[in-house]
């Protein structure tokens, strides 16, 4: 794109101009030290006195030069945080606070400092099949991990609203991911972590929580969330996982896992690995299930409560930030109960191995 300054004079880039204004106060400050050593008495007597005087202007000049060039470099890496920032909400935005009758709440650490993104993805939105809910892990971690989360990221806000099952959702984001694991291939550019492109992978969950609570999952190799009640927590459901996107063809039939209800009052807590795998100066991992059934063991806690006492607890076992990248997605259901339909069966802790 050209960019056109009216206030230009016309054949001169404007990256030209910035440059030349850039050297403006350098070169004042260039001119005064140059027009004191010529015109200035003191610049040529010998005298002690005459000295110092001649030294302190010059300091004063090489002070002002590089407290010119310090405030220019601020600028510039405030403006590139800035954009760096618009950029990480587009890909990774803060998720509604309220979506159909569930409170959310969302965190997500980056192993690299500077970046607030990372391998970790999550999203939640209200569809006409229900809410539907992602959360996944990239292999690795830090912004070399970015672009497979955003293309898995962008095929889910689209799929999540045009699939009928959550079945097809996962063929879309296996779609996606085998395509741009291709366009990486093509490039020649490095996987993160400099690992080819052949062993690059992400865990995905999907969650699908229909209006009367009945909650349904596919499940990529990811940690199976938390569902939090007032008897403490427990995993939302115990069946052996689906291989990781990228590593392996997904099988013929996709059958959703069924989860039971989640009743009002109940909490889904989906994280990352990186929310368990987090050690201590012993090489103990963070108990994630003990300080969720402490937190809610008083009391029903806001999702907002609960993300800030596994936050306090998480960054005192690893003491400091964590090595991995760390999300949490907690949904926590505020609707007033429907009439009950039939379930087939299935109570509410029952789950479908299949």
């Amino acid at each position: 794109m050209i960019r056109f300054n009216p206030g230009a004079p016309r054949g001169v880039p404007p990256r030209f101009l910035s440059r030349l204004r850039s050297l403006a106060v350098p070169t004042a400050w260039g001119a005064v030290a140059v027009a004191y050593r010529l015109t200035c008495p003191l610049a040529r007597d010998d005298a002690l006195g005459a000295r110092l005087v001649s030294s302190a202007v010059l300091c004063a000049v090489g002070t002002g030069i590089v407290l010119h060039f310090r405030r220019r470099m601020l600028r510039e890496v405030r403006h590139a945080r800035r954009i760096a920032e618009a950029a990480q909400s587009v890909l990774l935005r803060p998720p509604p606070p309220r979506v159909e009758g569930l409170v959310v709440a969302a965190v997500h650490l980056s192993a690299d400092r500077g970046a607030r993104i990372g391998g970790d993805l999550y999203e939640v939105t209200a569809t006409e099949h229900g809410v539907r809910a992602v959360i996944g892990d990239v292999r690795g971690h830090g912004l070399g991990a970015v672009r497979t989360g955003a293309a898995v990221l962008g095929s889910f806000r689209e799929a999540a609203h045009d699939e009928k099952t959550l079945a097809g959702v996962l063929r879309r984001l296996e779609r996606a991911m085998d395509r741009h694991l291709r366009e990486w291939t093509h490039t020649g550019h490095p996987a993160p972590d400099g690992a080819p492109a052949a062993e690059e992978f992400v865990t995905v969950l999907l969650l699908e929580i229909h209006p009367d609570g009945e909650v349904h999952a596919l499940n990529c190799g990811h940690p199976w969330p938390y569902r939090l009640t007032g008897a403490g927590a427990e995993p939302l459901a115990h069946a052996d996982p689906l291989p990781p996107l990228g590593l392996f063809p997904l099988p013929g039939e996709l059958p959703a896992t069924a989860c039971g209800r989640l009743l009002p009052g109940d909490t889904l807590v989906l994280h990352t690995d990186g929310a368990e795998e987090a050690r201590d100066t012993d090489g103990r991992f963070f108990p994630l299930g003990d300080v969720l059934a402490e937190a809610v063991r008083d009391r029903p806690q806001t999702p907002q409560a609960v993300l800030r006492t596994v936050l306090t607890a998480l960054l005192d076992h690893s003491v400091g930030p964590p090595k991995d990248d760390v999300a949490l997605l907690i949904l926590r259901n505020e609707r007033c109960s429907p009439p009950t339909r039939q379930t087939h069966g299935v109570s509410r802790s029952a789950t479908a191995d299949r």
